[in-house]
């Protein structure tokens, strides 16, 4: 697979257009309908406390909090569609719903909400698959990533704030990266390596090689149509000249 993978398409944009604004309508719906739907977050280890698992990632608390996680999803969201379309979709709907079960299960006796914890999952896969796959632009966009995004690592930690979700990120984070292990990658071209390049190249005995003299200068004789002549051109690194030559003088010049 070569660059031709990576084609710019209309759900580079709108896939994370649509996300994103479906987050700020289900928030618009909240407080201008005055709607608790905090009660609909994760609630660990409570069997109602499921259904967060799929509703969780949609709902957040203010609008700090959903403006915070709006930019980090639609640069994220970007990026793994354009790199990786074919596991964009899985990486989003197993991600919420592996991460969300995680966090069911190591959470806080708490409500937890937000998309944050699909942010983890997103910057753990995008930075763990392209180290793995060892394809120049891949290793690009995961260093990008982490210079953006890498401080969000502190947040996986119970004592850096207490107030967040730190399950949900340490779960997203864990999620990215059991996803990067899963799903497989197209196997991507590597550089061309020339004959000359390899290490045991010996230009002695390059049949191409063999036609330079000492001085770099190649010589190429062909007979034209006109047996009593012919046609000789010298190469050499800066010019070419043509030279036409009566056979009688050719033969002299050898």
């Amino acid at each position: 697979m070569n660059d031709n993978h990576f084609k710019f398409t209309t759900s580079v944009i709108g896939l994370p257009v649509f996300f994103v604004l479906f987050l700020w309508i289900v928030y618009w719906v909240q407080i201008r309908f005055d709607f608790d739907f905090y009660q609909y977050g994760i609630y660990p280890r409570d069997f109602l406390g499921l259904q967060g698992v799929l509703f969780s990632p949609f709902i957040h608390e203010n609008l700090s909090h959903l403006y915070n996680n709006s930019i980090p999803l639609l640069v994220l969201l970007a990026a793994l569609q354009f790199f990786y379309p074919k596991q964009s979709f899985a990486v989003i709907a197993y991600g919420i719903l592996f991460s969300g079960f995680i966090t069911w299960i190591i959470g806080r006796e708490n409500f937890h909400i937000g998309a944050s914890g699909l942010i983890y999952v997103l910057v753990s896969f995008i930075f763990f698959k392209g180290i793995q796959t060892g394809y120049y632009r891949l290793v690009a966009l995961s260093l990008s990533v982490i210079l953006l995004y890498g401080g969000m690592i502190w947040y996986v930690f119970p004592e850096v704030d207490k107030t967040i979700s730190w399950e949900g990120h340490l779960a997203g984070f864990i999620t990215g990266f059991a996803m990067s292990l899963m799903y497989k990658t197209p196997e991507y071209a590597k550089p061309i390596v020339y004959e000359w390049q390899k290490p045991d190249f010996n230009p002695e005995e390059d049949p191409f090689m063999k036609h330079f003299d000492e001085n770099g200068n190649f010589v190429n004789t062909e007979i034209v149509e006109d047996e009593q002549e012919v046609l000789v051109t010298y190469f050499n690194s800066d010019v070419s000249v043509n030279y036409i030559l009566t056979k009688s003088e050719v033969e002299e010049d050898r």
